[in-house]
C-alpha cells in the first residue's frame, strides 16, 4: 500500500510539470488530425448506416416512441451521434495508448529516472522490437477481448464495469514493460509481475476508469453542437494526460519495486559475489639423487 500511494502522489505531482505538459500535446496533434480526417470523410456516412440499422429495430423504436410520449422525444435526435461516439471511444482510448507507449513513454521515463534512478545499473531486459511486439500483442488481445465483450455492454452494470477492466490490463501490460524494458533483467520483471500482480492490476483498472472520464467530455459535443470542435480536442488532450499520468505512475511504481528487490537481494547475498581464488600448495620437494 505504501508503495501504491507513494508513486500515485509523485506521477500526480509529475503530471503538473511545465515539461510533462508540452509532452502531452503531442499525441494530441496526431490524434487531433486522425479524429478530424475521419470526420470529414466518413461522419456523414456513418451517421446514415448507423441510422438505417437503428431504424430496423422494432424495439428500439417502441422505446423511442414510449420516450417520445414522455416529453423524451429530444434523445431520439441525438441517438445516432451517441452510438457513433460511444463506439469510437474504445478505439480512441487505444490509439491514445499507443500514441503516449510510442511517443511519451520513453520522454517520461527518462524525467523519472534522471530525478530517482541514476543509480540503478541498467540491464537490458528487452529491446525496442521487443517492446513493440508486446505493445502489438496486448492491443490485439485487448480489442479481441472488446468484440467478444460488446454484448454485455448493452447490461447497465456491465457496461460501467467490462470497458474499464479491458482498458486497464491493456494499461498494466504495457506500461510495466516499457518501465522496465531498460533497467531489468527478464527475471526481475517476471518476478516483479508476479509479486505485485494484484496492485499493479488495480492500478491498470483505476486508471481504465479514468480513462471514461474524457469520454463525457467528447459526448457532450453531441449535445452541445456549438462547442462539438472546442471539446474533440479537449476530450483528445484529456486522454493524453491521463494515460501520461498513467506511464508516470506505473513507471515510478515499477522502478521502486526493481530497487526494493534489487536492495533485498544485495542483503540476502552476504559475503563476496567472485569465488576465492584457489590456494597455492607448496610444491613436494624433489628427490636427490644418490651421492655416487
Amino acid at each position: 500500500m505504501r508503495l501504491f500511494l507513494d508513486s500515485f502522489w509523485r506521477a500526480l505531482g509529475y503530471c503538473l510539470m511545465p515539461r510533462v505538459m508540452l509532452l502531452s500535446l503531442l499525441p494530441l496533434v496526431m490524434l487531433l488530425a486522425l479524429a478530424m480526417s475521419l470526420g470529414y470523410f466518413y461522419w456523414q456516412p456513418t451517421q446514415d448506416w448507423v441510422r438505417e440499422m437503428l431504424d430496423s429495430w422494432q424495439m428500439l423504436q417502441s422505446m423511442m416512441d414510449w420516450l417520445q410520449a414522455r416529453g423524451a422525444g429530444g434523445l431520439q435526435s441525438v441517438m445516432v451521434q451517441l452510438v457513433i461516439i460511444f463506439a469510437i471511444t474504445p478505439v480512441l482510448v487505444i490509439v491514445s495508448l499507443l500514441a503516449v507507449s510510442l511517443m511519451m513513454t520513453p520522454a517520461l521515463l527518462n524525467l523519472v529516472v534522471e530525478r530517482r534512478f541514476q543509480h540503478l545499473s541498467r540491464k537490458q531486459g528487452g529491446t525496442m522490437v521487443s517492446s513493440l511486439m508486446w505493445t502489438l500483442g496486448s492491443t490485439l488481445a485487448a480489442i479481441l477481448a472488446m468484440l467478444i465483450s460488446l454484448p454485455l455492454w448493452v447490461v447497465p452494470p456491465l457496461m460501467f464495469v467490462v470497458p474499464p477492466l479491458i482498458w486497464g490490463w491493456l494499461s498494466y501490460r504495457v506500461m510495466v514493460y516499457d518501465a522496465l524494458l531498460a533497467h531489468a533483467s527478464r527475471e526481475e520483471r517476471i518476478t516483479i509481475g508476479r509479486r505485485h500482480r494484484g496492485w499493479l492490476l488495480v492500478m491498470g483498472v483505476l486508471t481504465g476508469y479514468m480513462g471514461v472520464l474524457p469520454s463525457m467530455v467528447w459526448a457532450s459535443g453531441a449535445f452541445f453542437a456549438a462547442a462539438f470542435v472546442l471539446l474533440v480536442p479537449l476530450a483528445i488532450w484529456i486522454y493524453a494526460l491521463v494515460f501520461a499520468f498513467t506511464s508516470l505512475w506505473f513507471t515510478h511504481y515499477s522502478l521502486a519495486a526493481l530497487e526494493s528487490l534489487r536492495a533485498e537481494s544485495d542483503f540476502v547475498v552476504v559475503g563476496a559475489s567472485e569465488p576465492l581464488p584457489a590456494l597455492a600448495l607448496p610444491d613436494e620437494p624433489h628427490a636427490t639423487p644418490p651421492a655416487v
